[in-house]
């Protein structure tokens, strides 16, 4: 037996041997001398007054860190928005270097190599004070979707063993706010099993149309083909619209289990990494809302694919109770793109001078700036009075500039007066039936034909408006016309005039996008589009 374990039942057994009378310490006696192999006297001295234990000797330790490092590590963290250690540090021999490139650090040889060899755990231990939590949860808008979940295979997290380049998992996140009633913005999340790259797109409102332009727009975006997506049961997934699609355009269709978000863990993740922490929990409606927040995701998608390095399960094992599991180094999802064979040599190498020429800082910027004119969008219970009401109101919209981000060094501002020497807070928020064949005949008169163009009108000048506020303006022009059982009706018919036009954003900035066009891009400016600039409201487009 050690010293230290003699200790430990010393202490145990002095307070019994103590309160015990004259028979029974003789047996706790003849124990403790049995176990210990002490002497008889020297055992009861030590069990009639035992021996304080000994205090540990703490020697303060010179810090290996100096301020110098502490400072660089933390404009290195405030430039990749907060990440954690065990992602931060695998990416810091690239970000370092891309850092004092454009002129946010200036370090000696001593310095730099410390930085570059800190451990996870040193870098979150100088990283604490600087670290801020959100706890926040949004609402759900997910509902069962049709009767095809017979035809759509089940992919759970465990059948991904095989994915390769674009195989994405799809959700949807509302923007409702405090409410789910009436219409709102929605994000479609994209995000690629096996290189962790991710696509936000705005949805004007919830429909199986929406979702189908917007994996149309997606395609454009992405550097590689779609081949597959996995998502959840709502219906505006589950439909035999966008089945029909995913047969038609050969691209693979599987959904979770229901009630097992885990199954769609990948694109889980960032829902909230991404779109809660940078987006929010805010409600937003209307178009202007919706532009707003296509600019934030056109540089939010050069932030994330390229300066935000994660983490991928290795291995997985499990030993009775506990699991252990192993993690590949932290890469950020272009790296692990050109780490595939799916990009043609001439592709590679555009992304290459993309990635060097982008300034993480100056990036990050400028997701700050749409961040605040997205908040400025905001709906509220109670509205509050801000100095930018009458811009909002007007439709004003801030363009995302991606010279500012280092693409145009020439129209660049000077570096000395754009160098990050304070550190920021992380950028976060505040059984199946048969298809049925489309019923063409009518049984009965159609009560909207007569007010239907006017209806046609307020939802081009409005596209997000609700059937249930079109409906209560009828009741108010025309009192005793409409009764409260037609509506259902019209929420069909404004259904139906969404399906055959979808109001979509101008999709003219697609030309400008730098992960897309092969040749870099003409400059941006840092502009407000005025009202009166604006294009005129999209027609209705039928199929």
């Amino acid at each position: 037996m050690s010293v230290q374990s003699k200790r430990e039942l010393l202490a145990q057994v002095a307070c019994r041997y103590r309160e015990a009378g004259p028979a029974q310490k003789r047996t706790i006696l003849d124990e403790f001398v049995a176990a210990t192999g002490y002497a008889r006297k020297y055992a009861i001295r030590l069990l009639a007054h035992p021996v304080p234990p000994r205090e540990a000797i703490r020697r303060r330790r010179a810090r290996r860190y100096g301020p110098v490092v502490q400072e660089a590590l933390a404009v290195c963290w405030s430039a990749t928005n907060g990440i954690c250690a065990k992602r931060l540090t695998p990416f810091l021999p690239e970000l370092v270097p891309a850092l004092e490139r454009h002129g946010h650090l200036a370090l000696g040889s001593e310095e730099r190599t410390q930085l570059l060899t800190i451990s996870a755990a040193t870098a979150d231990r100088l990283l604490r004070p600087h670290r801020e939590r959100d706890q926040r949860h949004g609402l759900t808008t997910t509902k069962p979707g049709a009767l095809l979940k017979r035809q759509i295979p089940v992919r759970t997290f465990q059948d991904w063993d095989d994915a390769r380049p674009g195989c994405m998992e799809i959700d949807l996140v509302a923007h409702c706010g405090w409410s789910t009633e009436g219409a709102f913005l929605q994000t479609l999340t994209l995000t690629d099993v096996a290189t962790g790259w991710t696509e936000c797109l705005p949805l004007l409102y919830r429909s199986q149309q929406g979702v189908i332009a917007a994996l149309d727009h997606a395609r454009q975006l992405l550097p590689f083909p779609l081949v597959a997506v996995d998502t959840d049961n709502g219906g505006e997934f589950l439909n035999n619209e966008l089945f029909s699609y995913c047969a038609r355009e050969q691209i693979t269709f599987t959904r979770g289990r229901t009630g097992k978000k885990n199954d769609q863990c990948f694109v889980e993740q960032k829902n909230g990494s991404i779109v809660r922490q940078l987006v929010g929990y805010d409600r937003f409606e209307g178009e202007a809302a919706y532009r707003q927040l296509s600019e934030l995701y056109r540089a939010v998608r050069l932030y994330v694919n390229v300066f935000q390095p994660s983490m991928k399960l290795a291995t997985k094992r499990r030993e009775g109770s506990a699991v252990h599991r192993t993690y590949e180094p932290a890469k950020t999802p272009l790296r692990r793109l050109f780490a595939t064979a799916v990009l043609a040599a001439e592709q590679r190498e555009r992304l290459e001078a993309i990635a060097q020429a982008l300034d993480p800082v100056r990036l990050l910027r400028q997701v700050e700036v749409l961040q605040d004119a997205l908040w400025r969008h905001a709906v509220f219970r109670t509205p509050a009075p801000t100095p930018l009401a009458a811009t909002v109101a007007a439709g004003a919209t801030s363009r995302f500039a991606i010279e500012q981000c280092g693409l145009n060094e020439d129209t660049a501002p000077d570096l000395a007066s754009d160098r990050a020497t304070a550190v920021e807070q992380p950028r976060k928020y505040r059984r199946t039936a048969k298809a049925q064949a489309p019923r063409w005949w009518r049984t009965r008169a159609d009560p909207f034909a007569e007010d239907w163009e006017t209806i046609v009108t307020w939802l081009a000048a409005d596209p997000a408006r609700t059937a249930l506020s079109v409906f209560l303006e009828l009741e108010q022009r025309f009192p005793g016309r409409y009764c409260d059982g037609q509506l259902r009706t019209l929420q069909r018919r404004v259904q139906e005039w969404r399906a055959r036009s979808i109001v979509v954003f101008d999709q003219q900035w697609l030309q400008d996008e730098v992960l897309v066009t092969q040749t870099l891009p003409r400059p941006l400016r840092v502009l407000t589009v005025s009202q009166a600039e604006k294009p005129a409201a999209p027609m209705a487009a039928s199929h």
